[in-house]
């Protein structure tokens, strides 16, 4: 069971924000409501997508992770660059260059998770043979899509794979690596610090999932990263061959990466996280094609699209095409005898729980007595869904009036 308490990476300074109603209007999970002038979130509804620090024209939503100096408090450093940070650097076409550049900058070691995410491609190959799996499966490896489905299509659960983001299993393979390289090292002296595209995966590190403690140690900003690696990489020096990942781990870096990776066309990918909620509803609904793997991305575009990322999102998705074109297509296989079973260390045993949004009351009686008060109330209504009462739409808004935390007297409509 998770606790109730979620310590979110997706915070707002009060200070600079206008009160607009911009980012009330996107929030998909309506999370947000303008009250004495400003935006409130509310905490048990925020799934930490950054949909409102994309569309904040004030910059009052903000993203809370960590440092590069947070590092300095271990003794060996291991850098875990998401493969999307190959994107937001111009012609590129050596990934060891940035691997290169992570070491000048104060790492120890580097661990691709691009190199992980081909190894947890191989397994979930072999996950889509396990009987008894309910299908489509979707994807776990979003952490936004993970807690969306949790908070807002709970029947939708057991569709969850119960495999571990490349991030984690990149995580554990770095510090066994460490271990077997430095037998001298305590555990507690090994840093991990992985290099974030979005504000989500370091909510992930905070909280835990469910019953599993991250293994990531620190997480920062890939725009905070990007300036001192554009000071330390030279293209004209001379590098070694560090990389260990192809074409299948860079690939999940964009939207369909990690689906086309399965080698087979049984999928449905989608990015953008009004379109991931579209297809969520379809599959709630049994209005989807037959297919056995849904990809699904919050950030428009992938990873790439993150709200941590520098470049726009089809120029970073463009320039991975191209560093892609010249390598080969995995270099993390597994051998016959990896094939006949998925390892522990690739998977989780339960998901968070969450109260859905949706539940009024753990009382059925009272639940369904509070909505015949929102559908009345929704009636009295102007239905024109104009955010001047400071939720985003009428419906909202009766459901903050039943709930008791807001009043008929809030919508300026019926006040004229």
């Amino acid at each position: 069971m998770t606790s109730s308490i979620y310590e979110h990476s997706v915070q707002l300074d009060v200070s600079r924000c206008t009160g607009c109603t911009n980012c009330l209007r996107r929030c998909p999970t309506e999370a947000i409501r303008i009250n004495d002038g400003h935006a409130v979130i509310n905490d048990s509804r925020c799934i930490d997508c950054g949909e409102c620090i994309r569309i904040c024209d004030n910059k009052a939503k903000k993203a809370v992770v960590g440092k590069l100096e947070d590092m300095e408090r271990f003794r060996y450093k291991i850098a875990l660059p998401a493969p999307s940070l190959y994107g937001q650097f111009d012609n590129l076409d050596d990934v060891d260059y940035v691997l290169d550049g992570l070491l000048k900058v104060g790492f120890d070691d580097v661990f691709e998770v691009s190199k992980a995410a081909e190894l947890v491609s191989a397994y979930t190959r072999q996950y889509l043979k396990t009987e008894g799996i309910k299908l489509p499966i979707i994807s776990s490896a979003c952490p936004v899509i993970v807690r969306l489905i949790a908070l807002r299509f709970p029947s939708l659960n057991d569709n969850v794979m119960h495999m571990l983001p490349p991030m984690e299993v990149a995580a554990k393979l770095a510090r066994r690596r460490a271990k077997e390289q430095h037998p001298e090292l305590e555990d507690n002296e090994i840093g991990v610090c992985f290099i974030s595209p979005c504000p989500a995966k370091a909510s992930y590190v905070k909280n835990g999932f469910a019953d599993y403690q991250s293994a990531v140690d620190v997480v920062i900003s890939m725009s905070d990263v990007y300036f001192s690696l554009i000071s330390k990489m030279s293209r004209d020096a001379e590098v070694d061959t560090m990389t260990e990942s192809g074409m299948v781990g860079i690939g999940w870096a964009s939207s369909g990466g990690e689906a086309t990776a399965l080698f087979n066309d049984e999928y449905l990918a989608a990015d953008g996280i009004e379109n991931v909620i579209n297809v969520l509803e379809q599959i709630e609904n049994g209005n989807i094609p037959p297919v056995k793997f849904i990809e699904l991305d919050a950030c428009t575009a992938g990873c790439v699209g993150g709200v941590l990322t520098v470049q726009n999102p089809y120029i970073a998705k463009t320039r991975l095409q191209s560093l892609r074109r010249y390598l080969p297509v995995s270099k993390n296989f597994l051998s016959p005898e990896e094939q006949e079973y998925i390892p522990e260390l690739y998977l989780f045993n339960e998901l968070p729980v969450y109260k859905p949004i949706t539940r009024l009351s753990d009382n059925m009686a009272e639940s369904m007595r509070m909505m015949a008060d929102i559908q009345r109330l929704r009636g009295i209504l102007p239905g024109i869904d104009c955010g001047a009462c400071g939720a985003p739409s009428c419906r909202a808004l009766a459901e903050d009036i039943v709930r008791g935390n807001a009043k008929l007297e809030d919508c300026k409509i019926l006040q004229k």
